[in-house]
């Protein structure tokens, strides 16, 4: 049986609206399980990591990625005696908000919110999803989650966003860090779409193995595997490598998580962890090693060519899109028309553009901007 430690989310503070616990699942299961049943979970099958689905059957999506930062989450918060369930919840909920077409749709949409003196981030859209989008229930708007899955999917926060939030902004306010397992689930983002980035990049041909020796942490990795397994080559070498640093991560990230715990006397959640400096953390040493892979990978996938193609693409159908809806909100489905009144038109489109599948994206760019032939 999972033991959990004192420095652990063991209860929550409870719900927005209050539900009777329930019977057979803990609070933060039946979260896990509000959100894996979510309309917005189903769609990130078909939205964007860094290849647009249609590019390829085995590149990564929201939703694949989603699942693997889960799997990260729970093998890290297994080992540190962490709130297994707890990280599953929220790094399945981490990008409930992002839009199509990966970083690309989120920037224009943003750049067209900006205009209208507004602001368009995936993080605050994930909890306006869970707290008021989703229509799931007779009682309530949204999935009514509990207030350690919300702080946890609320990564980051504007000072002036989090007054407006009450007791979720406040450790915002008051500078103070969250629970140790959504900090766990914040970096298990990072470590999984660092290494899945770089996997698809080579599948994609994108990426060389040769390049990569540029970068220590994969050349020392190389080098283990290549002197135990000399006649190791191709795919098989590349799936290997990508085991080695994902393992190795790991490994590294308990060990200096623990080391942190005990430095920082860390006994307990409400105390010791909100008023300590991030707990879940590489070493120095091994975030920089982290650091020069993600800047190696920014050069030279995020920003090859063929990429920049598909977010080129990507970013004119977005920019149309809001064009449109803002200039006739009458081409709006009427279920977005009629929130219209309550929320303002902009946020109303950015409500709707960002819950689009790439697909359907293109559908509607499609159906408003392309003459078919008859």
């Amino acid at each position: 049986m999972h033991t959990l430690a004192n420095y652990a989310v063991s209860v929550t503070r409870g719900r927005q609206y209050n539900e009777a616990p329930p019977k057979y699942r803990t609070d933060f299961q039946r979260d896990r399980d509000r959100i894996i049943h979510s309309s917005a979970f189903r769609r990130l099958e078909y939205k964007t990591q860094v290849f647009i689905n249609h590019e390829g059957d085995l590149f990564r999506t929201r939703l694949t990625h989603s699942l693997e930062v889960a799997q990260v989450g729970r093998s890290v918060a297994s080992a540190l005696r962490l709130n297994v369930d707890l990280v599953e919840a929220i790094c399945l909920a981490h990008d409930l908000g992002h839009t199509p077409f990966g970083h690309s749709g989120q920037d224009v949409l943003n750049e067209c919110m900006v205009k209208h003196g507004e602001h368009f981030e995936h993080n605050l859209q994930s909890l306006r999803i869970v707290t008021e989008l989703e229509e799931r229930y007779a009682e309530f708007n949204g999935l009514n989650l509990t207030f350690e899955t919300l702080e946890g999917i609320l990564k980051h926060c504007s000072l002036s966003k989090a007054k407006e939030l009450g007791e979720l902004g406040l450790r915002f306010i008051n500078k103070e860090q969250p629970s140790l397992e959504a900090q766990l689930a914040n970096i298990a983002d990072e470590l999984a779409y660092n290494f899945h980035d770089l996997d698809d990049g080579l599948r994609a041909n994108l990426l060389t193995l040769e390049q990569l020796e540029e970068v220590t942490i994969i050349r020392e990795q190389l080098s283990l595997i290549c002197s135990k397994y000399p006649q190791l080559a191709g795919r098989r070498l590349h799936k290997e490598l990508v085991r080695h640093l994902i393992n190795s991560s790991i490994y590294q990230l308990i060990e200096s998580t623990m080391s942190n715990i005990a430095k920082h006397k860390i006994d307990n959640v409400s105390s010791d962890v909100r008023l300590a400096p991030p707990i879940v953390r590489y070493s120095d040493e091994y975030h920089a090693l982290q650091r020069e892979l993600k800047m190696f990978l920014h050069k030279n996938l995020y920003k090859h060519y063929t990429v920049m193609q598909l977010r080129y693409k990507a970013e004119n159908v977005v920019r149309a899109l809001f064009s449109a809806f803002i200039s006739d909100p009458k081409i709006l489905p009427p279920q977005f028309q009629n929130r219209i009144d309550k929320d303002g038109l902009p946020r109303v489109v950015a409500d709707y553009i960002s819950g689009m599948t790439d697909r359907y994206a293109f559908r509607q760019y499609n159906r408003l901007f392309t003459v078919e032939n008859v």
